[in-house]
C-alpha cells in the first residue's frame, strides 16, 4: 500500500520536470506542461476510473508516521524557487513570441499547482516551519494574503454568501474571478485589522501580517526589476497572474452552487462534506497532493493530504481538477 501511494504522489513531480524542460529548452518543449495539464491529464482521467478507497485508522496512523509524505511537500519549496530563477533567466534570452508566451504559461502553471496549492497544504500545518514554507511558496505567486484569508476567512464562511471564494449558482467564471480576487484581498485586510484592534496594536506594527506581506512582495518585484529588467518583472507578474487565475478557477469548482443554511439562532450550520465538491480521480489527486478530495479537507482542515477521505454523501465531480478546469 505505502509503495503504491508514494508512486502516485511522485506524479506531482512530473509537472516540475516538464516545467524545467519548458523553461530550459525552446520550441515545442515550452508548451509541454500546458499540454500535459490541460490535454493529456483530462483525457486520461476520462478512462481511468476513480477510487473511493479510504484507509482504516491503523493505516492512517502508519501513513502519518511515514515522513516521506512530509518531505514530498517540503521538496516543492526549493523546486519552485529553482523554477523561479530559471524562469527569470530564461526571460532575458532572445525568444520568439511563441516561446516567450509558452514559458510564461509554463511558469504560471507552477505558480498555481506549487506556489499556491502546496502552500495551501503547508499553511494548515501546526509547525511554524511548515507555515513559513507556505509563505515562501505564496511569495513566488505574489499571493501571500491567501494565508490570512483562506485560513481565517474561507474556512469559516465557506459555502455562504460571506465567502468571496465560494461561487454562487449560475455565476459566470469571469465574474467570479473579479469578485473572489478583489473581495478576498479586502477580506484579508478586514481580518488583519480586526486582529490588530483586538490586541491593541497600531497599524504600523510588525504583527500586521498584511503590511509585511505587501512590503515583501513589492521588494521581490523591485529586486527582479533591478537584477534582470523591468520587462522581466512584468513577465513574472503575468505568470503569477496565471497561477492566481488557476487557483480561483479551482475555488470556483470546489464550492460552486453549494450553500450552508442558517440555524434558528442566526448562525450557519457546521461545515459538512456536502458543502464541497469532491473528486476521487487518481491522476488529479496525485498531481495535486489530494486537493480534489476537498470535502474531507473542509470537514476537518487539520487532516494531512495522504489521509483525506471520500464521502458518499459529498457531491462528486465528473472528472478530476485538470478536466474540470478545461
Amino acid at each position: 500500500m505505502g509503495i503504491i501511494l508514494k508512486r502516485r504522489y511522485f506524479l506531482a513531480f512530473t509537472a516540475s520536470t516538464l516545467a524545467f524542460c519548458g523553461l530550459f529548452f525552446n520550441g515545442l518543449f515550452t508548451w509541454a506542461l500546458p499540454i500535459y495539464v490541460f490535454f493529456l491529464l483530462p483525457v486520461l482521467e476520462l478512462f481511468i476510473p476513480p477510487s473511493k478507497h479510504n484507509y482504516s485508522e491503523s493505516e492512517e496512523q502508519a501513513l502519518l508516521n511515514n515522513k516521506i509524505f512530509d518531505w514530498m511537500v517540503y521538496a516543492i519549496v526549493p523546486i519552485q524557487w529553482g523554477l523561479v530563477i530559471l524562469f527569470l533567466f530564461s526571460m532575458t534570452t532572445d525568444l520568439n513570441l511563441w516561446d516567450r508566451i509558452g514559458k510564461i504559461f509554463t511558469f504560471g502553471i507552477c505558480c498555481g499547482i506549487y506556489g499556491i496549492n502546496v502552500a495551501h497544504e503547508l499553511g494548515h500545518r501546526p509547525k511554524k516551519s511548515e507555515r513559513f514554507m507556505s509563505l515562501i511558496l505564496l511569495l513566488s505567486s505574489q499571493y501571500m494574503h491567501f494565508y490570512v484569508e483562506h485560513n481565517k476567512g474561507h474556512h469559516k464562511y465557506v459555502s455562504t454568501k460571506e465567502d468571496p471564494a465560494s461561487a454562487r449558482l449560475n455565476e459566470w467564471l469571469f465574474v467570479f474571478w473579479i469578485r473572489s480576487i478583489a473581495a478576498g484581498y479586502f477580506s484579508a485586510w478586514k481580518i488583519q485589522l480586526k486582529e490588530l484592534q483586538k490586541k491593541n496594536y497600531p497599524f504600523f506594527h510588525y504583527k500586521n501580517e498584511m503590511l509585511r506581506f505587501l512590503f515583501i512582495q513589492i521588494t521581490l518585484l523591485v529586486a527582479i526589476g533591478l537584477l534582470f529588467s523591468w520587462m522581466v518583472m512584468l513577465y513574472f507578474i503575468m505568470a503569477a497572474g496565471i497561477g492566481i487565475l488557476l487557483l480561483e478557477t479551482v475555488n470556483y469548482i470546489e464550492h460552486y452552487g453549494l450553500e450552508r443554511k442558517m440555524n434558528s439562532d442566526g448562525n450557519y450550520i457546521a461545515v459538512k462534506p456536502i458543502h464541497s465538491w469532491n473528486s476521487d480521480h487518481l491522476l488529479g489527486r496525485g498531481v495535486l497532493f489530494e486537493l480534489s478530495r476537498h470535502s474531507d479537507h473542509h470537514y476537518k482542515a487539520s487532516r494531512k493530504y495522504q489521509i483525506l477521505r471520500s464521502f458518499d454523501n459529498s457531491p462528486q465531480m465528473p472528472t478530476g481538477y485538470p478536466g474540470m478546469i478545461v
